[in-house]
């Protein structure tokens, strides 16, 4: 090889996937972790690992003059960005040449002409591949139309829109969240397709001249334009297609000069016409999929291609067997319009029998700082009805216990019909119910039992041996009274559990609760609802902006708070116009669940 030391400039599960690689090729690591990351796996768990600074991305993850001077001083003589953070800057990867270190991507020019949307789809064009018309801010704009940032992706600074009436305040909103997740506010304006498939191909070109595409993935799965589940091949997708798909896809890349791992996505309709979108020049976080139909290891052709070897197959050898589906496990509450949720991770065993992609441990702290997704399960089988099963069961016998997770989201989401059958579009959640499942008499006795008689955490497969006696709690607004004896009445019964005073955490049938008991709590702490007139943090997060002034009258569904937080921007606004009382925070400032933000009154 030509390096022999690698840097990993990531964190996480990315940075682990990378490890695993490179030591398996003989490779020294060395991580990098902020200040919040001092006892994460990642750090730990590599043979070198540096503090790069605080816990704020822009402090730690995205200070590329902290990430270049910790690679001279570990002795690293390659970089690798990972996903996400600096992974398709292009000025992280000039400064890592200019620091004379090898780079595991594409080229400084080829990020920097694919990072840019608008330049991305005039190559792609010239290229002739078929492109979605734009529209000028200030011209003729035909709706719906989406927004885009013209320098990011992941959802992020992406904003549909229906009307006139809502375009001015969502280009506000998609240029704060631009300016903040990429430091370049530009966007630009493009036709909206809507019941569409979002399918993107997977690329790799070498130093030599040859470019060829690992087949496609389907990721209409999504919430917030961020994707869920990813599957390959797609359902929508025949031979004849995926040979067109592809070409078209390697034409792009070829068009920008391009080296190493990237992905091209397309919109693809009903009728079998796609439209480039845009194309992301690193790894992506669904890489798995396209890795069990290929049997082949992405992280290991980057590595070689960046030592300056040629692609390891031609495109006649790349062979595709079998289906894959990931779906990726976050910290949100989909109950909530999916809010990101930060805290301690009490329990955590994940499934067998599936490629689970994880830093986790029980008793982690996931980060207020960071992305919301925690882990990642990956299901392979011979069809796609077996894959799709296997993933849905790893996701019953998951335990993630101590946080909201969309664990059983994503479980109902691969057992719904439209799913089943291969026919989920872009506009498949919207208008969706996917309700949560609330805890039923059993579930509550058996919490109320753990309180009494158990601690700690662990597998809990039975009632009390003790002599029949009541116990008593109050869950929300249930009260709760059991008699206990020696026998379960509903058979036996296993679950995981994770006892914390008052609080249990609870896996039961696929399930996941957190049950307060609140029997013995001051009756403040009883109330279901917050207290009228008050609007408090429901999340970690960053206060971005303050759109409320005492005095002032706010409208119904207008933002009176914007917070970020996982790298998204949520308006907090209330569903009748107020008039406001008080302002308890400022722009730039760190806030908690619960923390009070605004006072306001009937308007």
């Amino acid at each position: 090889m030509k390096f022999r030391s690698l840097l990993i400039a990531n964190r996480d599960e990315i940075a682990l996937r990378v490890m695993r690689t490179a030591r398996r090729m003989g490779l020294r690591t060395v991580a990098v972790y902020s200040e919040a990351d001092r006892e994460a796996r990642h750090a730990r768990e590599m043979d070198t690992a540096i503090c790069i600074g605080g816990a704020a991305p822009r402090d730690s993850y995205l200070n590329i003059a902290s990430l270049i001077a910790a690679a001279k001083h570990s002795g690293a003589d390659a970089v690798h960005p990972g996903y996400g953070f600096l992974a398709e800057s292009a000025a992280f990867a000039q400064a890592v040449l200019d620091a004379g270190l090898v780079w595991v991507g594409p080229p400084p020019a080829a990020i920097r002409a694919m990072g840019d949307k608008g330049e991305a789809k005039r190559l792609s064009a010239a290229a002739g591949v078929p492109v979605l018309p734009e529209f000028a801010p200030g011209g003729k704009i035909e709706y719906p139309v989406m927004i885009k940032a013209a320098a990011g992706g992941g959802g992020r600074g992406m904003r549909l829109v229906r009307s006139k009436n809502e375009l001015a305040a969502a280009l506000a909103q998609a240029k704060s969240e631009a300016e903040h997740a990429f430091g370049d506010g530009r966007l630009l304006l493009e036709r909206a397709l809507e019941d569409v498939r979002h399918v993107e191909v997977q690329v790799f070109a070498d130093a030599h001249g040859h470019c060829i595409h690992l087949g496609e993935r389907d990721c209409s799965v999504q919430r917030r334009h961020q994707k869920l589940i990813e599957e390959a091949p797609s359902p929508a997708v025949d031979a004849a297609l995926r040979e067109k798909m592809g070409a078209a896809a390697v034409a792009v890349a070829k068009s920008a000069g391009y080296v190493g791992a990237g992905t091209v996505e397309f919109l693809l309709e009903r009728d079998s016409r796609f439209w480039f979108m845009e194309m992301n020049t690193r790894l992506q976080v669904e890489h798995p999929v396209t890795e069990l139909i290929t049997g082949l290891d992405l992280v290991e052709w980057q590595l070689r291609i960046a030592a300056g070897e040629p692609l390891p197959r031609k495109q006649e050898e790349v062979r595709f067997t079998g289906h894959a589906i990931e779906a990726r496990l976050c910290a949100e509450d989909p109950a909530r319009d999916f809010l990101p949720q930060a805290g301690k991770l009490v329990l955590w065993e994940p499934a067998e029998g599936v490629r689970v992609d994880h830093a986790l441990e029980s008793g982690a702290e996931v980060a207020p700082h960071y992305d919301s997704m925690i882990a990642k399960l990956i299901a392979y089988g011979a069809t796609r009805d077996q894959a799709r099963a296997k993933l849905a069961q790893a996701l019953d016998d998951t335990v993630a216990l101590g946080l909201p997770t969309n664990k059983a989201f994503l479980a109902a989401v691969l057992r719904d019909e439209t799913f089943a059958r291969g026919r989920a579009t872009t506009s498949f959640l919207a208008g969706r119910s996917f309700p949560a499942s609330e805890p039923d008499d059993a579930t509550l006795a058996i919490a109320a039992t753990l309180l009494a008689e158990q601690g700690g955490h662990g597998e809990w497969t039975g009632w009390s041996n003790n002599p029949a006696h009541t116990l008593r709690a109050r869950f929300g607004d249930r009260d709760i009274a059991i008699a206990c004896g020696k026998r379960p009445p509903h058979g036996d019964e296993r679950l995981r559990y994770a006892v914390e005073g008052e609080v249990v955490h609870l896996a039961r049938g696929g399930q996941s609760w957190r049950l307060e008991n609140t029997l013995h709590a001051p009756p403040e702490k009883r109330g279901a609802a917050m207290t009228d007139g008050r609007l408090a943090s429901p999340m970690n997060g960053r206060v971005v902006a303050v759109n409320a002034r005492p005095g002032e009258r706010i409208e119904p569904g207008a933002a009176l708070v914007v917070l970020e937080a996982m790298k998204m921007e949520h308006g907090l606004a209330l569903p009748a116009a107020v008039r406001i009382t008080a302002v308890h925070v400022a722009a730039g400032a760190q806030v908690a669940p619960g923390r009070l933000l605004v006072e306001f009154e009937p308007a």
